[in-house]
């Protein structure tokens, strides 16, 4: 049986795990417990992935081939209150301290029963906090833009566009500024974390997916506009 969700989706569950043996045991115990999971081998592609797909749990090993999972978790944490659970073979006191003093919100040692694997999943979801919504928030309206908070929608007229986490953050961090020029440090930090500051080129990939998708010509926006060298801000009128 599919287990849903606030949204009406299944849950989807990222393992950010390198070695395959592991992952195939995480596929079959999720998908036969009606959860969608997306998997991961490195850290790096954990982190773009979490980003892009919003799931509502993280499975993370910390002996990850290309940076330790306490980076992950510190970087996580940056922008994201998911749920995160450790699966290590690091069992000793001192590495679960630093992993939940880091921001993890559970640890289990391998190796570890389906039995309770499951049941820290479900626990994880029931305390998931929903970190997008404005439940107070009127509709913001700028001619065809409409975004409305509660709902977590964006439309362009009567079309409702599909943007990613990381594209909802970038759009309504600039309505928050209400029409004033935000910075690509200041943009960077508020939807990145305070250590992507200096990763100017995600600015420039995500705002270009984010044009495509609201602007009826990218190459003379009409919303988003850039003040050369300096950011972005949205148009006020």
């Amino acid at each position: 049986m599919s287990k849903e969700h606030d949204d009406g989706l299944v849950p989807k569950i990222l393992v950010i795990e390198d070695e395959p043996e592991i992952r195939r045991f995480l596929r079959a115990t999720l998908l036969n417990s009606g959860y969608r999971m997306l998997e991961s081998s490195t850290g790096d592609d954990g982190l773009k992935k979490a980003a892009d797909e919003n799931p509502a749990v993280v499975l993370l090993d910390l002996g990850l081939p290309d940076v330790d999972g306490l980076s992950v978790i510190h970087k996580l944490r940056a922008w994201s209150k998911v749920p995160i659970i450790v699966l290590s073979a690091r069992g000793n006191e001192a590495d679960k301290i630093k992993a939940l003093d880091g921001g993890a919100d559970d640890y289990l040692t391998k190796p570890f029963g389906v039995g309770e694997l499951l049941a820290r999943i479900r626990v994880a979801l029931r305390r998931l906090p929903d970190e997008s919504l404005e439940p107070d928030a009127s509709p913001f309206v700028l001619d065809e833009l409409r975004v409305d908070f509660s709902r977590r929608q964006v439309f362009i007229g009567d079309r409702e566009l599909h943007l990613t986490p990381i594209e909802h953050r970038l759009l309504t961090t600039l309505i928050r500024h209400g029409g004033k020029l935000v910075t690509h440090r200041q943009l960077l930090k508020e939807v990145w974390g305070p250590d992507s500051v200096f990763e100017t080129h995600y600015l420039r990939v995500y705002m270009a997916h984010l044009r495509r998708k609201i602007e009826t010509d990218p190459s003379r926006p009409r919303y988003l506009l850039t003040e050369p060298g300096i950011g972005y801000r949205l148009a006020s009128e």
